[in-house]
C-alpha cells in the first residue's frame, strides 16, 4: 500500500523485521496448537476479521494451517534488504505463507522463495546458516519493546505509530498530516 502512496509524499521505507510469536517451536506448528482454549468458532471468527482487513488494504490472506516460527525468514530479509530486493522477497514471502500456506520457517522454502526473488541460493543458505543477522533481528526486537510496538505490522511515520493492516486511504490521511505537521516545523 504504502508503495502505491510513494509518488505523492517524500518518505523512505526502512523494514525492521521482528518476532511476534518466538516461542512457537522453529518447525511451526499446526494452527490448532496456538490457544488450545480457543473454539473452532472464535478461531474462524478471528481470521474472518483477519482476512477482512487485509481485503480492506488490497491483500489476501487465508488462516495458515502450520504457524511458522519468523526467525529464519526475517533473517532471510535482512540478506534481501543488503542484496536491493526486499520489497520483492518480503512480497514473495508473505503470498507464500498466508495465501499458499507454506511454511516460512523451513530453510528450504525460504531457499526457494529466495530464489525466486533474484538472490542467489547458496548464498542465503550460507547466510541463513551462519545466523549473522540473528542479532539484529533480536535489536530489532528490542528497539520496537522500547517503543511500545507488539504488532505488525506497525508504520512509525514521524512519531506516529499506525499498527495494522491499512487501507490506501488511511494511509494517505496520515502521510498527508505527517507532511503538514513537517512543513509546520520548518
Amino acid at each position: 500500500m504504502l508503495r502505491k502512496l510513494k509518488p505523492e509524499f517524500d518518505f523512505t521505507v526502512r523494514h525492521r523485521g521482528f518476532q511476534i510469536h518466538p516461542e512457537w517451536p522453529a518447525e511451526g506448528m499446526p494452527a490448532e496448537q496456538w490457544r488450545p482454549d480457543m473454539d473452532a468458532k472464535t478461531r474462524q471468527t478471528l481470521w474472518e476479521r483477519i482476512g477482512a482487513m487485509g481485503r480492506a488494504a488490497g491483500v489476501e490472506m487465508k488462516a495458515p494451517r502450520t504457524l511458522a516460527n519468523s526467525m529464519l525468514a526475517l533473517q532471510a530479509g535482512e540478506f534481501a534488504a543488503e542484496a536491493g530486493v526486499a520489497e520483492v522477497f518480503e512480497d514473495r514471502v508473505f503470498r507464500a505463507y498466508f495465501t499458499e500456506g507454506l511454511n516460512i520457517g523451513q530453510r528450504d522454502v525460504l531457499l526457494d522463495l529466495g530464489a525466486e526473488a533474484g538472490l542467489d541460493r547458496a548464498a542465503l543458505g550460507e547466510a541463513l546458516d551462519s545466523g549473522k543477522y540473528a542479532m539484529r533481528i533480536r535489536n530489532h526486537a528490542l528497539a520496537a519493546s522500547q517503543k511500545g510496538i507488539s504488532g505488525v505490522p506497525t508504520f512509525l511515520i514521524g512519531d506516529f505509530p499506525l499498527v495494522g493492516a491499512q487501507s490506501e486511504d488511511v494511509m494517505r490521511r496520515v502521510l498527508q498530516r505527517a507532511s503538514e505537521l513537517a512543513d509546520a516545523g520548518k
